[in-house]
């Protein structure tokens, strides 16, 4: 009887380790398409370099709401609006954003929920 209960026992672990490991393995590949995705997105953010133009940057970025000047603004990833970038230019014209305006710092890309206005 102690035996049978044994047997029934190490039948009911194996069971459930090969039903989790299977678990596992299809996370585990959505976890991959999830961080070469984000591997992605942190690539595009380290494109964007001092001395680039505002243009340049609108090519992979787009502008976010709230409060900004000509010299400083919040960019989002164009792929994904949490992903943001603070950029501050060398501005040509204290009025307006002008394309050729100059980047002159760039934040570190972090995630932030949209900002609307």
């Amino acid at each position: 009887m102690r035996r049978l209960a044994g047997i029934a026992l190490v039948c009911f672990i194996a069971v459930i380790a090969i039903a989790q490991s299977g678990y596992q393995h299809s996370f585990s590949d959505v976890g991959r398409e999830h961080t070469e995705w984000i591997a992605v997105a942190l690539r595009a953010t380290q494109t964007i370099k001092v001395g680039m133009t505002r243009s340049d940057l609108m090519k992979g970025f787009t502008t976010e709401g709230g409060l900004s000047t000509t010299l400083q603004r919040t960019y989002v990833y164009r792929e994904c609006p949490y992903i943001k970038v603070d950029v501050k230019f060398a501005a040509s014209s204290s009025h307006e954003e002008l394309p050729t305006d100059k980047i002159v710092e760039v934040s570190r890309p972090y995630l932030a929920w949209s900002v609307m206005d």
